[in-house]
């Protein structure tokens, strides 16, 4: 019988893993870009209005090339409102890039540069991905070119707030160091492939870094190309999460003890229309269950734009079922 082979020794183990992280940066580092930008009439205008603040007058993130014929993913808070956008390729070139999509809601951008035959990101399976996997973060923080980081993925599914106030879900906890102009670059696992949109960090804390998983940037992207934006259902109204009497979800036997109270409704919107009031409980929407804002804008999806729904509301101590129309978010 032969003898066990010994283990692997430590040096053995280090040297496959820089193996790994290399040979993911030498796939994936060719595409990833600079993204400076300067801001639009209006912001610039806010800006004006605003006490001056030190440092430049425009920003800078991170970005990925994912299509051979220049379209270009990156964060929605890099790009949105800006005036112009210059972006620099891993061999030097500056171009000024034109906005394809943005999409604040999921922090997702699509731009495009006027060249062709570049070398597209491969794009992996953030569905496949486990706690404690090794991923590598990609980007230009404070403007240093193509630096990487490593780490793990510290946690799957967790959620953020994205600038509109909507939930961003199925989002990635690494410990990649990212810092300011990481946001936007790739999150890629040990094969070089993308798993992740880099995002956010939570300050002061150290190695809690975020990215949109890339099942999600996918889908979105695909959206921002075709569409140049991402359609969602609308009712108009402005709403908040409460906490229902016990006594009353039992008697109207109800799912949730929680609801969407209606604060305020805009004119002519689908709410006004329905003659929702002001001060009623919204628990469903055809037959789902409301149990807070999150609830209804995750029910709120382009399927349902033009097409007849019915909201469950509680007016006073009266269940109700009042038919809307949802109309395409004015946002978008």
């Amino acid at each position: 019988m032969p003898a066990p082979s010994p283990p692997p020794r430590d040096e053995e183990l280090l040297d496959a893993y820089s193996r790994a992280v290399t040979a993911a940066v030498e796939r994936v580092g060719p595409c990833v870009v600079n993204i400076e930008v300067r801001p639009g009439a209006v912001e610039a205008e806010r800006r004006r209005e605003a006490p001056p603040a030190p440092g430049p007058r425009g920003g800078s993130g991170s970005g990925f090339l994912f299509t051979p014929d220049g379209f270009v993913l990156t964060n929605s808070h890099v790009v949105h409102a800006a005036g112009r956008i210059d972006v620099t390729l891993s061999d030097g070139r500056r171009l000024e890039a034109t906005l394809a999509g943005d999409d604040p809601a999921t922090d997702l951008a699509v731009i495009r540069v006027p060249v062709t035959g570049l070398p597209p990101a491969p794009l992996g399976d953030s569905g496949t991905l486990r706690a404690g996997q090794l991923v590598i973060a990609i980007g230009n923080p404070f403007g240093f070119q193509c630096s990487v980081t490593a780490g793990v993925v510290s946690a799957l599914g967790r959620s953020l707030r994205s600038s509109t106030g909507r939930l961003m879900e199925d989002i990635l906890q690494t410990d990649a160091a990212l810092n300011p102009g990481n946001s936007g670059g790739p999150l890629v696992n040990s094969r070089g492939e993308v798993v992740g949109v880099n995002t956010a960090t939570i300050l002061p804390a150290q190695g809690i870094c975020f990215a949109i998983a890339v099942n999600t940037a996918k889908f979105v992207a695909g959206k921002l190309i075709r569409e140049g934006r991402i359609r969602r259902a609308w009712l108009g109204i402005a709403g908040e999460t409460i906490l229902l009497p016990r006594r009353m979800a039992r008697f109207h036997g109800l799912e949730a003890e929680r609801g969407v109270r209606v604060v305020s409704r805009e004119r002519k919107s689908p709410a006004a229309r329905a003659e929702v009031e002001e001060g009623d409980i919204i628990v469903g929407l055809d037959g789902s269950p409301v149990a807070g804002i999150d609830d209804l804008q995750r029910l709120l999806t382009e399927e349902r734009v033009g097409r007849d729904a019915i909201l469950m509301v509680l007016r006073g101590a009266e269940k109700r079922f009042v038919p809307v129309r949802p109309e395409e978010s004015p946002r978008a």
